[in-house]
C-alpha cells in the first residue's frame, strides 16, 4: 500500500457516470432478504450508524432495520444532515458513544458510510473505552480529497472542499485502538477505493465488495460483512473469512489471493 496518500486520484468519470446503478441495490436487497436472515448473530449491543456527506439518518434506514432484525440496538447519529465542518460533530458523537455504553453496560459498535465512517473512526479515538469496533463503508479516511464530492460540498456548504495536510492524512489513516473493518468497492465512482484502505494488522482489515458507492448501504455483501463482524464475541476479533456459501458475493483478485485479506475465501 502506497504511503503517498495525497497522490491518490479520484475515481474516473466513467465510474462516476455509472453510480446510478446503485439504485438497483434496493431490489437486490429485497431479493437477498431470506438469505441475509441466516447471517450470524452476536450478543445484543448498541450500534450507531452514521450517514455520509449531505445525508441524514434516512439514508441508513436499511442498515439499522437489518441490525435491529438481528437483535442489535441500532440507532442513527441523530445529528441531522451531515454537512458541518470537519471535526464539528466529533464531541457529540463521542458523547453519544459514552452515553450508550453507560446505559447498556457494554461497548458500542460504530458503522459509518462514506464521510460518516471518517467521523466514526475519529469519534472512536475520543472514546476508545466505550467503543467496541468500527465498520466503515466507502470511507476515504486515508485520503479524503481523493473523491468526486468537491462540487457537492460546495453546493451544501458554499465553501471549497477542505484541504488536508500530509500530517492530517497520516493521523486519519493511523490504526485505531479498537478493531476496525473497512468495506470498499473498486468500482466506487464517488471516492477512490485506495483511499478507503487501511494498513491490515491484528485488529484491522479491508474487505472488498462489488457495487457502487451510493448502493453500499443496500448491498447484500456489505450487510453480511457487518452482521459477521458484529457477531464476534467481545475481545475475540478475527479477520473476516466468508464461508463457501457466501464466498461468491466477494471478488477474487490477484492482489487479495495471496494476502491475509478480509474477503478471501
Amino acid at each position: 500500500m502506497s504511503n503517498l496518500r495525497g497522490e491518490i486520484a479520484p475515481p474516473s468519470t466513467f465510474h462516476l457516470a455509472i453510480e446510478p446503478r446503485g439504485l438497483f441495490s434496493v431490489a437486490r436487497l429485497i431479493a437477498a432478504a431470506p438469505f441475509l436472515a441466516t447471517a450470524p448473530r452476536g450478543a445484543p449491543h448498541a450500534v450507531i450508524v452514521l450517514p455520509g456527506l449531505g445525508a441524514t439518518d434516512r439514508s441508513t434506514i436499511a442498515i439499522r432495520g437489518y441490525l435491529r432484525f438481528l437483535g442489535y440496538q441500532a440507532t442513527g447519529w441523530n445529528r441531522g444532515r451531515n454537512i458541518r465542518p470537519a471535526g464539528a460533530d466529533l464531541p457529540a458523537v463521542a458523547c453519544q458513544i459514552r452515553s450508550l455504553r453507560e446505559t447498556t453496560g457494554v461497548p458500542v459498535t460504530l458503522v459509518g458510510w462514506s464521510r460518516g465512517g471518517i467521523i466514526a473512526r475519529e469519534a472512536a479515538r475520543l472514546a476508545p473505552d466505550a467503543a467496541r469496533m468500527v465498520v466503515t463503508l466507502g470511507s476515504p479516511f486515508a485520503a479524503p480529497a481523493a473523491s468526486n464530492v468537491g462540487a457537492v460540498w460546495r453546493r451544501l456548504t458554499g465553501e471549497a472542499f477542505p484541504a488536508q495536510t500530509q500530517e492530517q492524512m497520516r493521523a486519519l489513516a493511523a490504526p485505531l485502538p479498537i478493531p476496525s473493518t473497512s468495506i470498499y468497492s473498486r468500482s466506487d465512482g464517488v471516492v477512490a477505493w485506495r483511499a478507503c484502505q487501511q494498513t491490515e494488522g491484528p485488529q484491522s482489515e479491508n474487505v472488498e465488495v462489488r457495487g457502487s458507492h451510493i448502493g453500499l448501504g443496500f448491498n447484500p455483501a456489505t450487510l453480511w460483512v457487518i452482521a459477521d463482524r458484529l457477531a464476534q464475541p467481545l475481545g475475540a476479533w478475527a479477520p473476516f473469512r466468508p464461508s463457501p456459501v457466501v464466498a461468491r458475493l466477494f471478488p477474487r483478485t490477484e492482489e487479495r489471493s495471496g494476502q491475509r485479506s478480509g474477503a478471501r475465501p
